[in-house]
């Protein structure tokens, strides 16, 4: 009977340890392969600056594919997680919302460089599918609430329903925010998300939605 009793404090002690060991995997992965793109990484450079051996490594994450599943399920958990709280912290100041959800858009963006968007493409179009299907639910669950919202306190416009404004929006963003056509324009993924979300907030805001804006900028650069 005691025998019996300690193995699963210690089964739970070790699970608790590969969790961690796999956490620390995916953190410096995210930042190599967000920095430097999916080829420029290898299993070999990420287990060398971590300090464990390969077998570790593999033994978490069976090949670099998997691992850089496990990094964007990280990164859109660290999104969804961020937007949840301006859309609940922000539930009765529409503009509040609406800047701070730019704001965090723009912060996760920035991570995010150029070589990352080639390459996921390209190398695990699979993965890429992925990003395209979470970024699309995101942006439709959080942009659509928060222009709800805006519709109702008088920032943004009354006569566009706010599903045909998301759906522009995720238009407009499927069709630029690719690995030709950032390359093509001159983008990187933070200049170009902020462009877009720009230019259709200019065509949906009130002139009330405008003076909010222009007062929340100020208060930025304050």
């Amino acid at each position: 009977m005691a025998t019996s009793s300690k193995h699963p404090t210690r089964a739970g002690s070790q699970a608790r340890q590969l969790n961690g060991i796999a956490e620390r995997i995916v953190l410096a992965a995210r930042a190599h392969f967000f920095a430097h793109g999916f080829r420029g990484v290898t299993m070999d450079d990420l287990a060398a600056e971590l300090g464990m051996s390969k077998k570790t490594l593999y033994s978490q994450f069976p090949s670099k594919t998997e691992l850089l599943r496990a990094v964007l399920l990280a990164k859109f958990r660290s999104v969804e997680t961020d937007l949840e709280a301006v859309v609940t912290d922000s539930a009765d100041d529409a503009s509040a919302a609406l800047h701070r959800l730019l704001a965090c858009m723009q912060r996760h963006t920035e991570e995010i460089q150029p070589p990352f968007v080639r390459d996921i493409r390209r190398e695990t179009p699979e993965l890429f599918q992925l990003v395209e299907e979470r970024r699309r639910d995101l942006i439709q669950r959080y942009f659509g609430r928060i222009f709800d919202q805006g519709r109702r306190a008088g920032i943004i416009r009354k006569d566009i329903s706010s599903e045909l404004i998301v759906e522009i929006l995720l238009g407009a963003v499927q069709a630029v925010m690719n690995p030709a056509k950032i390359e093509h324009l001159g983008l990187e993924p933070k200049t170009g998300y902020g462009a877009i979300v720009s230019v259709i907030l200019d065509g949906v805001m009130t002139e009330k939605g405008r003076s909010k804006s222009a007062d929340w900028g100020g208060r930025s650069r304050s």
